[in-house]
């Protein structure tokens, strides 16, 4: 379990009531929620006041009672102030619920010199921020370091299930399941702990198997530790100061590199660079220049030679008077990153003048081998893969031969249901222009046949392609493959009503031992290779 600092502030609602509302917690107060007390003020329990009690017995045994509606809004915005204060002495808080919140030790055990320290420390921060007295307990898993807080106690690693085996049985904060042990005789957490779980879980539930996990010390859900932001900036401080352009550009470059390679490491890439730097007389300059795609080490280089170029030269173009001394240091902050993966250039490099390049070599292209000669691919619907491209010559617009909708749902404002029976997903990795015959056989040498009612012959256990085919097709499908998986048949009857464009088929996937995958289709009696799968 991981070794939990928990901060709990007792009575939290009576002094959310007072920090909110103003209701003092000197007093005799009370928070109710459904008639019942959850919560008393000090003086109220002196005078036999206790949660559970119902608002009459608790006003019949303290008359000057001030009872308090239950918010639990209000209780939620009174204890950030305290959990902002934790968090400006250790990193990666977790709220339990209003009133405590717990990190892991670890980490201000390491820095301030100890778990008593660090409680300590957080305890009197809390106190002098925001005048709230709390206690800290420091355990392994959250429900130990829990009850740890409510004593006031540290307990030293590897002791926690002996420090929960003598809590009573209510420490568990569930009455009736409390209440039902107490009866089966079993008064104490670690009589409960020494149960079989089996046993618990087919007398109590899933409920209390939970419990009884956490009676042995084993949270249900252990504390998400949250990791501090990596610092991403980087920086160069220089030799001396640099007035000209040329010189600032040599280190922008070495700078850039740095920054694109600290990125690429933890699989980023920016979108949004900010440029800052300072002169020998400590003014400091910034700008943020903004990206639509990935930011490259030569992009980024570019950017701030540009901005170098503009701070240093500007006032010869009627710009910003120059700095009033050379720049001693340049820092490039990433402002906006994201995982790498989730935008990639064009095909030939990045938006703008690249994809301009390309547009005039390939018209340049047609212009030579006629329009044809350019063609790229449009997905459209259909219900194999060959009928969902269409090749559109360069230039031409960019419509599918087959809609991927119905026109009816289209209309409709629906979602648009697209060609029933069309092969599911993933899609083959290679399509042929033209589909290839095969032979397939059983085990037996004979050839596998499919009748109409979509019955087989035999299982399919070879298949071969012809000889003058071979070099058609870009895997070893050669002669006499073994076939060691299959699926199928998938029927196919398209356009029965109109005689000469009906087709009916039925399609098959195939593994052969190679570990190459196929799409095969029986037409009119003949096997046809369309596809194959990467």
């Amino acid at each position: 379990m991981t070794r939990t600092l928990l901060l709990w502030c007792p009575d939290w609602p009576v002094l959310a009531a007072e920090i909110i509302d103003g209701v003092p917690a000197t007093g005799p107060v009370a928070v109710l929620h459904a008639n019942r007390v959850l919560a008393c003020s000090e003086q109220a329990r002196a005078e036999g006041v206790r949660r559970g009690l119902r608002r009459r017995e608790a006003q019949g045994r303290c008359p000057g009672l001030t009872v308090v509606d239950h918010d639990p809004g209000r209780d939620a915005r009174a204890f950030e102030p305290v959990v902002a204060a934790v968090e400006e002495v250790a990193a990666g808080v977790e709220v339990i619920r209003p009133g405590a919140c717990a990190l892991p030790a670890r980490g201000p055990s390491r820095y301030l010199g100890g778990e008593e320290a660090a409680a300590e420390r957080i305890v009197e921060h809390v106190a002098q921020s925001c005048a709230v007295e709390s206690q800290v307990g420091v355990a392994d898993g959250v429900f130990a370091a829990g009850l740890a807080a409510r004593q006031g106690r540290i307990v030293p690693p590897g002791g926690t299930p002996e420090f929960l085996a003598a809590q009573p049985v209510e420490a568990l904060g569930r009455p009736a399941l409390a209440d039902l042990l107490r009866r089966l005789g079993v008064r104490t957490l670690g009589d409960f702990a020494a149960l079989s779980a089996g046993d618990v879980l087919a007398r109590f539930g899933f409920d209390g198997a939970l419990a009884h996990r956490m009676a042995a010390g084993r949270d249900d859900r252990p504390l998400a530790i949250r990791r501090p932001p990596v610092d991403l900036t980087v920086t160069t401080d220089l030799d001396e100061p640099i007035e000209r352009v040329d010189v600032a550009a040599f280190a922008a470059r070495t700078l850039a590199e740095r920054l694109h390679e600290r990125l690429a490491g933890h699989g980023l890439a920016c979108t949004r660079l900010g440029i800052e730097a300072v002169t020998a007389h400590g003014q400091e300059l910034h700008r943020v220049w903004r990206h639509d795609g990935l930011l490259s080490a030569a992009a980024i280089a570019d950017r701030v030679r540009w901005q170098l170029d503009g701070w240093l030269t500007g006032a010869r173009r009627g710009g910003p008077a120059r700095p009033s001394a050379g720049i001693i240091r340049l820092r490039l902050v990433p402002d906006g990153v994201l995982a790498q993966a989730g935008l990639q250039p064009g095909l030939w490099g990045e938006t703008g003048e690249e994809r301009e390049r390309a547009h005039r070599a390939l018209s340049r292209v047609q212009g030579l081998l006629g329009p044809e000669a350019v063609v790229t691919a449009v997905l459209g619907g259909g219900r194999s893969p060959a009928d969902q491209v269409r090749l559109v010559p360069w230039g031409d617009e960019r419509l599918p031969a087959r809609p991927d909708a119905v026109p009816s749902a289209a209309r409709s404002g629906a979602p648009l249901p697209s060609w029933p029976g069309r092969l599911p997903p993933p899609s083959p990795a290679v399509v042929l222009p033209t589909a290839l015959a095969v032979q397939v056989w059983d085990a037996a040498g004979e050839p596998v046949t499919v009748s109409a009612r979509l019955a087989m012959s035999a299982p399919p256990a070879r298949l071969s392609i012809d000889a003058t085919a071979e070099a058609l097709v870009p895997v070893g499908v050669g002669r006499g493959a073994e076939i060691v998986g299959w699926a199928g048949p998938w029927p196919v009857d398209e356009r029965w009503w109109a005689p000469a464009e009906a087709r009916r088929r039925a399609r098959f996937q195939v593994c052969l031992a190679d570990g190459t995958a196929l799409l095969l289709a029986v037409e009119r009696g003949r096997w046809l290779l369309e596809a194959i799968y990467d």
